[in-house]
Protein backbone atom coordinates (compact mmCIF):
# COMPACT_ATOMS: atom_id res chain seq x y z
CA UNK A 1 0.00 0.00 0.00
CA UNK A 2 1.29 3.79 -0.93
CA UNK A 3 2.61 5.63 2.18
CA UNK A 4 0.75 8.91 2.93
CA UNK A 5 2.92 12.36 3.84
CA UNK A 6 1.77 14.12 6.57
CA UNK A 7 3.05 17.15 7.80
CA UNK A 8 2.22 18.81 11.29
CA UNK A 9 3.60 20.71 14.53
CA UNK A 10 4.50 18.18 17.15
CA UNK A 11 5.55 20.09 20.46
CA UNK A 12 6.55 23.55 18.60
CA UNK A 13 8.64 21.45 15.95
CA UNK A 14 7.38 20.98 12.57
CA UNK A 15 7.22 17.10 11.44
CA UNK A 16 6.91 15.74 7.71
CA UNK A 17 6.47 12.00 7.74
CA UNK A 18 5.58 8.99 4.89
CA UNK A 19 3.72 6.71 6.44
CA UNK A 20 0.88 3.70 5.67
CA UNK A 21 -2.43 4.99 6.43
CA UNK A 22 -3.62 2.41 9.01
CA UNK A 23 -0.42 3.63 12.02
CA UNK A 24 -2.01 4.91 14.62
CA UNK A 25 -0.72 8.94 15.92
CA UNK A 26 1.00 6.67 19.02
CA UNK A 27 2.86 4.30 16.87
CA UNK A 28 4.66 7.54 14.83
CA UNK A 29 5.40 9.03 18.22
CA UNK A 30 6.99 6.44 19.57
CA UNK A 31 8.01 4.56 16.79
CA UNK A 32 9.35 6.89 14.31
CA UNK A 33 9.69 10.04 16.20
CA UNK A 34 10.96 8.14 19.40
CA UNK A 35 9.27 10.14 22.13
CA UNK A 36 8.68 7.56 24.82
CA UNK A 37 6.65 9.66 27.24
CA UNK A 38 3.73 9.11 25.49
CA UNK A 39 2.47 5.45 26.63
CA UNK A 40 0.74 2.42 25.44
CA UNK A 41 -1.37 0.96 28.04
CA UNK A 42 -4.74 -0.95 26.60
CA UNK A 43 -4.40 0.07 22.91
CA UNK A 44 -8.06 0.07 23.17
CA UNK A 45 -8.73 4.59 24.52
CA UNK A 46 -9.78 2.78 27.94
CA UNK A 47 -6.63 4.01 29.81
CA UNK A 48 -5.58 7.55 28.66
CA UNK A 49 -2.20 6.11 29.23
CA UNK A 50 -1.82 7.69 25.61
CA UNK A 51 -3.15 11.17 25.93
CA UNK A 52 -1.62 13.76 23.70
CA UNK A 53 -3.27 17.17 23.15
CA UNK A 54 -4.53 17.61 19.33
CA UNK A 55 -4.68 21.30 19.38
CA UNK A 56 -6.30 22.02 22.52
CA UNK A 57 -8.07 19.02 23.50
CA UNK A 58 -6.92 15.86 24.35
CA UNK A 59 -7.30 12.27 22.52
CA UNK A 60 -6.35 8.88 23.19
CA UNK A 61 -3.15 8.58 20.37
CA UNK A 62 -3.81 4.76 20.52
CA UNK A 63 -7.30 5.54 18.58
CA UNK A 64 -6.28 8.07 16.07
CA UNK A 65 -5.17 7.36 12.48
CA UNK A 66 -1.65 9.22 12.24
CA UNK A 67 -3.33 10.55 8.79
CA UNK A 68 -5.64 12.90 11.68
CA UNK A 69 -2.26 14.58 12.94
CA UNK A 70 -1.86 16.20 8.99
CA UNK A 71 -2.04 19.78 9.54
CA UNK A 72 -2.41 19.68 13.30
CA UNK A 73 -0.39 20.54 16.24
CA UNK A 74 0.32 17.83 18.60
CA UNK A 75 1.91 17.67 22.28
CA UNK A 76 3.39 15.38 24.17
CA UNK A 77 4.59 15.33 27.81
CA UNK A 78 7.79 15.85 26.16
CA UNK A 79 6.48 19.53 25.24
CA UNK A 80 5.47 20.74 28.13
CA UNK A 81 8.45 21.41 29.63
CA UNK A 82 10.25 24.52 28.48
CA UNK A 83 13.78 22.68 28.30
CA UNK A 84 14.71 22.03 32.03
CA UNK A 85 11.86 23.92 33.89
CA UNK A 86 9.00 22.06 34.01
CA UNK A 87 5.65 22.84 33.15
CA UNK A 88 3.46 23.88 36.63
CA UNK A 89 1.64 20.56 36.45
CA UNK A 90 4.55 18.14 35.61
CA UNK A 91 6.08 20.62 39.48
CA UNK A 92 2.93 20.17 41.13
CA UNK A 93 3.16 15.97 40.82
CA UNK A 94 6.37 15.78 41.53
CA UNK A 95 5.93 18.05 44.65
CA UNK A 96 2.84 16.48 45.86
CA UNK A 97 3.35 12.96 44.74
CA UNK A 98 1.51 12.12 41.96
CA UNK A 99 2.35 9.43 40.69
CA UNK A 100 3.79 5.97 41.98
CA UNK A 101 5.36 3.90 39.01
CA UNK A 102 4.91 6.97 36.58
CA UNK A 103 3.09 4.98 33.63
CA UNK A 104 -0.20 6.85 33.81
CA UNK A 105 1.83 9.82 34.73
CA UNK A 106 1.86 11.40 31.41
CA UNK A 107 -1.43 10.99 30.42
CA UNK A 108 -2.72 12.31 33.84
CA UNK A 109 -0.56 15.41 33.19
CA UNK A 110 -2.27 15.81 29.51
CA UNK A 111 -5.80 15.46 30.78
CA UNK A 112 -5.02 17.99 33.72
CA UNK A 113 -3.38 20.48 31.15
CA UNK A 114 -6.54 20.31 28.77
CA UNK A 115 -8.92 20.86 32.22
CA UNK A 116 -6.70 23.69 33.72
CA UNK A 117 -6.86 25.49 30.46
CA UNK A 118 -10.73 25.01 30.29
CA UNK A 119 -10.78 25.86 34.00
CA UNK A 120 -8.02 26.68 35.77
CA UNK A 121 -10.07 26.72 39.39
CA UNK A 122 -11.39 23.16 39.27
CA UNK A 123 -13.12 21.62 42.37
CA UNK A 124 -12.18 18.16 43.68
CA UNK A 125 -15.57 16.74 41.61
CA UNK A 126 -13.95 18.66 38.12
CA UNK A 127 -10.75 17.20 38.73
CA UNK A 128 -12.38 14.14 38.79
CA UNK A 129 -14.25 14.42 36.17
CA UNK A 130 -11.07 15.70 33.78
CA UNK A 131 -8.93 13.02 34.64
CA UNK A 132 -12.02 10.58 34.30
CA UNK A 133 -10.63 8.69 31.08
CA UNK A 134 -7.35 7.80 32.92
CA UNK A 135 -6.45 4.89 34.56
CA UNK A 136 -3.63 4.29 37.43
CA UNK A 137 -3.36 1.10 39.06
CA UNK A 138 -1.03 1.72 41.58
CA UNK A 139 -2.76 4.90 43.47
CA UNK A 140 -6.05 5.83 45.11
CA UNK A 141 -5.73 8.88 42.89
CA UNK A 142 -5.99 11.16 46.14
CA UNK A 143 -2.41 11.98 45.19
CA UNK A 144 -3.43 12.85 41.78
CA UNK A 145 -5.65 14.95 42.64
CA UNK A 146 -3.78 16.94 45.03
CA UNK A 147 -1.33 17.54 42.43
CA UNK A 148 -3.48 18.58 39.86
CA UNK A 149 -5.54 21.20 42.30
CA UNK A 150 -2.01 22.33 44.04
CA UNK A 151 -1.12 22.86 40.08
CA UNK A 152 -3.88 25.33 39.28
CA UNK A 153 -3.54 26.85 43.02
CA UNK A 154 0.18 27.57 41.65
CA UNK A 155 -0.77 28.35 38.19
CA UNK A 156 -2.97 31.69 39.65
CA UNK A 157 -0.20 32.35 42.48
CA UNK A 158 -1.96 30.84 45.37
CA UNK A 159 1.86 28.86 46.31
Amino acid sequence: MERKKISFILNGKSQELHIQPWRTLLEIIREDLQLTGTKEGCGEGECGSCTVMMGDKTVNSCLVPAVEADNMEITTIEGLADGDNLDPIQEAFVSYAGMQCGFCTPGMIMSAKELLESNPNPNEEEIREGIAGNFCRCTGYTKIIESISAAAEGMQGGE
